[in-house]
């Protein structure tokens, strides 16, 4: 039976579209008089066309995307055509850049021209052929040599500087995305680094504050993404993914795909205890043949090396991020991936850093703290809040929130009105691509 929405006005709920490896999710939600967000509907599909965040289908891809869509218009009546997209996959990188601009009249304060204007120049940047910049990132501003300064709107200055984290992506990648989406006939408002999503699902005030990094392991790649003094400081991707770790248990057990998952959920570990030295798990023989018995000591020691090898990369590049003494929260690991048995003691042994699993509860309303408990949601959860986030600012800018109180509508369309999306950059591109 369909549940209406009642009592909701009209395009006052958000959409997020989570395209994985292994899942698409369709997550629609809705802020209650508390501000808390209440999730309305969650369809998932099994993900048959996208490699480690890449789409490398487009027809199947297509057909996962509906098929979401369908789970979700049988648990709700709605229609829904706006959507946040995430985006993630090996093919985003990260640097560091500096960026200056030389004010023109030195009497008026900074402001936030100024601003806009040293960030619009990072865009610019020459990038390796086929990748396009998506983010730029301001970490802190320097003005006439006086550095450390988090935010310079109103102070007096010639030379204005700010470093910068820069997020790539490749230019087909992302232009794949989008004609998966709008070939299933929705519309993509914006495009969301996953990351960002399920950091905001995750993570509270104090870590984002006081230094976390948070891990987001997927089907297919794990993210990780340093924050300090509320602010990104440096993002990576791993191309390994718990869709390796099955191949790695097909392989070395010699067992078939799904046998190897039901086995990694069911019995998986990233390190085995002494109950389990001699305990065996039996499965069902090919075309009728005898059982085959599988020692979890062995499924452990499968499972364990992998995931040694993807924390072992994660602290590689929590080091190499030059921020590793200034986690004063820790590490916190969220996604599918996250759900592993001794996951967290095995981080914390080989990073030396305090662990915990990020569940996308820390912003949910008491009626969504059930119905969506597993980290394989938090970059779906983490959509939604981004997308009323950006609707916010939107309203704020045009200082016409309180009309729309009056009037009952919220409309997605302001969200570009006056702040340069991600789509419309991107549009952009084919523009430049046609002229040259």
């Amino acid at each position: 039976m369909l549940k209406k929405l009642e009592n909701v006005p009209i395009n006052s709920f958000i959409v997020g579209l989570d395209i994985g490896t292994t899942k698409i999710s369709v997550m629609i939600g809705k802020k209650n008089h508390n501000g808390k967000l209440e999730i309305l509907a969650n369809g998932c599909s099994i993900s048959s066309g996208v490699n480690r965040g890449i789409v490398s289908n487009i027809d199947k891809t297509v057909a996962s995307i509906l098929d979401a869509l369908n789970h979700v218009k049988n648990k709700l009546d709605v229609d829904i055509k706006d959507v946040f997209v995430g985006i993630a996959g090996q093919h985003i990188k990260s640097l560091q850049h500096r960026g200056e601009i030389v004010r023109d009249n030195i009497e008026s304060e900074i402001n936030k021209d100024d601003i806009d204007k040293l960030k619009s120049n990072m865009f610019k940047l020459i990038t390796i052929p086929g990748e396009k910049v998506i983010h730029v990132i301001p970490q802190e501003y320097t003005v006439d040599g006086e550095d450390g300064i988090d935010d310079p709107i109103g102070m007096s200055g010639v030379k204005l500087e700010a470093n910068f984290h820069v997020i790539t992506a490749q230019v087909g990648a992302v232009r794949n995305i989008l004609k998966c989406v709008e070939k299933a006939n929705l519309n993509p408002v914006d495009l969301i680094l996953e990351p960002f999503a399920s950091a905001v699902a995750t993570l509270d005030e104090d870590e984002l504050r006081e230094g976390v990094a948070l891990v987001d392991i997927g089907g297919g790649t794990t993210d990780v993404a340093i924050f300090l003094g509320n602010i990104i400081r440096h993002t990576a991707v791993i191309p390994f993914g718990g869709n390796i770790i099955t191949k790695d248990i097909k392989t070395g057990l010699e067992i078939l795909d799904r046998q190897a998952e039901l086995l990694k959920i069911k019995f998986g570990s990233v390190m085995y205890t002494e109950e389990q030295e001699n305990v065996m798990v039996a499965i069902p023989g090919l075309r009728g043949g005898p059982p085959k018995e599988i020692a979890v000591k062995n499924l452990s020691e499968i499972i364990g090396a992998r995931y040694n090898e993807i924390i072992d990369l994660v602290y590689h590049e929590i080091k190499s991020s030059g921020y590793e003494n200034k986690l004063m929260t820790g590490i916190v690991i969220t996604g599918g991936g996250s759900l592993i048995r001794n996951l967290k003691q095995l981080v914390s042994f080989i990073t030396g850093k305090e662990a915990r699993i990020g569940y996308p509860n820390e912003h949910l309303g008491p009626d969504s703290k059930d119905l969506v408990v597993s980290p394989m949601y938090s970059t779906g959860v983490g959509l939604v809040l981004k997308g009323f986030e950006k609707l916010e600012e939107s309203l704020e800018i045009d200082n016409i929130e309180s009309n729309n109180k009056k009037r009952g509508s919220i409309s997605l369309s302001s969200i570009t009105a006056h702040k340069e999306s991600l789509i419309e950059r991107i549009s952009s591109w084919f523009i430049e691509d046609q002229v040259n």
